[in-house]
């Protein structure tokens, strides 16, 4: 990593991209009119509301709110980083990434190159460590306990082997005697958790006398373990820390494994365990995760419904069980539209999902897993049990139980269904109280919404037309001034011209990338997002009459700031003139 990516072969990478192209290798979309459509990738909708332009090559999602160019793409629906989303669409059109130094300081540009290069060497050694692990549930002297272990749940050596479950022996160095080979090697292993500093600075191997269950990444690199404890010993299972590398609240154990094993994943059951996740798929439910020991994040949310429409979180009944599912569910709310699906599975007392499958086989399994319990149902349950439904004051008090919920819910039907089920069973189900529910419980950004209109000013449309068709600035004259005019807007459209003009064949996505990670980018990519309702062979006639009123604008305040001048300081001979020119024009 020698340095930045230039910035003229992103420009020429963005120039190549086909973002229609590259979306529809992910996503299925339909031709609507001049652009295309979908549902969004990234939130649940049954209606398509995700639209991308082959002209601007730009998506945007009128339901979320997504948008961006392919380089945006690729770094929310694959998760990557910006120089890996960069590296990747490169690599789509066999185009080398080149590195150009930056203007940072010398110390500053080999501090960067030391941490890209130290996850490069994590990723590796976690491997290597894991390759071992795996090697040594065949050679350990003491490996027959791990081996009848997993014989005695059921594993087959092709299950093992997918997964790459591994064993270590319960020594206090098995893997520190392989792989701290010095100083350097021993911090390594124990800033990635695989070992613990002890005392006199000699670290000893964290996992002892377990069973290894390896974490991947969504690119199957092994950037963590979970440990099953063989003996009496306590944590049952002890996972490894958070890391440079290693961040369990933005993962999730089996997906890798999962899409390894279905070209088209449907859907995916969320399950607590790591045993419970092999186990299924030993017996044919190939489609499990697990959520690394936290309840289920936004973050792991969000990547599960970018990956299916329907998803089911399988727990035990028990409290735990039930506290684990609902703070699941409020925080798949925000996320929640039609078309996909959140459900819930709560299994009898004293069964798991490994337990229960082995008993039961696939079919009676998957059988529990079609008659899962819907959001909405569980919703209900949850809070009709917390007041007297009986009563009017019950029933007011679970309406406004439901709030913070339904407020957090995203338009869709689903909603619409929950508050007509709220006021025909709780209200009284008349159009007029239908209509006040639907309003009192439209959530923030709803409201926020009603209230806010694009207003339509000169410079928010000459710029929304210039980012749309960047070709109309030839159309004005080289000697037009706007700089010095005091108005919102004026500079960001000044630094667009200039764009504009240094390339005459620039396009949207590549003016917005000029623009990432700064706030004129986010003013830009909504009025991006704006519809105007300018047609193409409109556009040049809107924009040049939209810079007339700027400088009908200029004239304005400068005629305004020399007739100030005049009255409080006189002005010069060459300000005199200006100002009769300005007030005979």
């Amino acid at each position: 990593m020698a340095g930045l990516i230039p910035r003229q072969f992103i420009d020429d990478l963005l120039a190549r991209a086909d973002i229609v192209e590259l979306v529809e290798s992910r996503v299925p979309l339909k031709k609507a009119g001049k652009n295309y459509q979908a549902c969004c990738p990234f939130h649940t909708e049954k209606s398509p509301s995700f639209t991308v332009s082959q002209d601007k090559q730009f998506y945007h999602c009128f339901g979320c709110g997504e948008h961006g160019n392919a380089i945006s793409f690729l770094m929310e629906f694959d998760r990557l980083d910006f120089p890996d989303a960069v590296d990747e669409l490169a690599s789509h059109y066999n185009m080398e990434v080149p590195k150009e130094q930056n203007n940072q300081s010398p110390a500053q540009q080999r501090q960067q190159q030391i941490a890209y290069q130290q996850k490069q060497d994590d990723y590796e050694l976690m491997g290597q460590i894991s390759q071992f692990y795996q090697q040594q549930l065949k050679v350990a002297e003491d490996k027959s306990t791990a081996v009848d272990y997993l014989k005695g749940r059921g594993l087959s050596g092709e299950i093992v082997k997918r997964f790459g479950i591994g064993y270590i022996s319960d020594v206090w160095d098995g893997m520190m005697k392989v792989f701290g080979r010095n100083p350097q090697m021993n911090q390594q292993l124990v800033d990635l958790g695989m070992a613990i500093q002890g005392d006199k600075n000699r670290p000893y191997d964290r996992f002892r006398g377990r069973i290894q269950f390896p974490i991947r990444d969504k690119r199957g690199r092994v950037i963590g373990f979970g440990g099953r404890v063989l003996s009496d010993g306590t944590p049952k299972y002890l996972n490894s820390p958070e890391t440079r590398i290693y961040h369990k609240g933005q993962e999730l154990y089996g997906l890798y494994e999962a899409k390894q094993a279905n070209k088209k994943l449907t859907r995916l059951v969320v399950v607590e365990g790591y045993m419970d996740v092999v186990a299924l798929a030993q017996h044919g439910v190939d489609y499990a995760v697990a959520s690394l020991g936290t309840a289920t994040t936004p973050e792991q949310l969000q990547t599960l419904f970018r990956t299916v429409r329907e998803v089911i979180c399988c727990y035990d009944g028990d409290r735990a069980g039930r506290d684990a599912a609902w703070r699941a569910m409020d925080n798949a709310l925000p996320l929640i539209q039609d078309g996909f699906s959140l459900r819930f599975v709560f299994l009898p007392d004293g069964e798991d999902p490994d337990s229960l499958i082995r008993k039961q086989g696939q079919q009676a399994f998957e059988a529990i897993l079609d008659n899962a319990k819907p959001l909405s149902e569980f919703l209900f349950e949850h809070l009709t049990q917390q007041v007297d439904i009986k009563s009017l004051e019950g029933k007011a008090g679970l309406i406004e139980l439901f709030q913070p919920y339904l407020n957090k819910l995203p338009a869709s039907v689903l909603k619409d269904g929950i508050l007509t089920s709220l006021a025909n069973r709780f209200v009284g189900g008349s159009e007029k109280q239908l209509a006040e529910l639907h309003k009192r419980h439209a959530s923030p950004a709803q409201k926020q919404s009603a209230k806010q209109k694009n207003k339509v000013t000169p410079v928010r449309l000459a710029i929304a037309l210039l980012l749309e068709y960047p070709h109309i600035v030839q159309v004005l004259p080289d000697d037009m001034v706007l700089q010095e005019l005091d108005m919102p807007g004026v500079s960001l459209l000044n630094q667009l011209v200039t764009l504009c003009k240094s390339n005459l064949q620039v396009n949207s996505a590549q003016l917005l990338e000029h623009f990432r990670d700064t706030e004129q980018g986010k003013q830009l990519a909504k009025l991006m997002c704006w519809q105007h309702h300018v047609e193409a062979d409109a556009a040049e006639n809107v924009f040049l009459d939209s810079i007339e009123k700027l400088l009908n604008n200029f004239v304005e305040q400068r005629t305004e700031f020399l007739l100030q001048q005049e009255r409080n300081v006189g002005l010069n001979k060459t300000e005199k003139l200006e100002l009769h020119a300005l007030l005979c024009s």
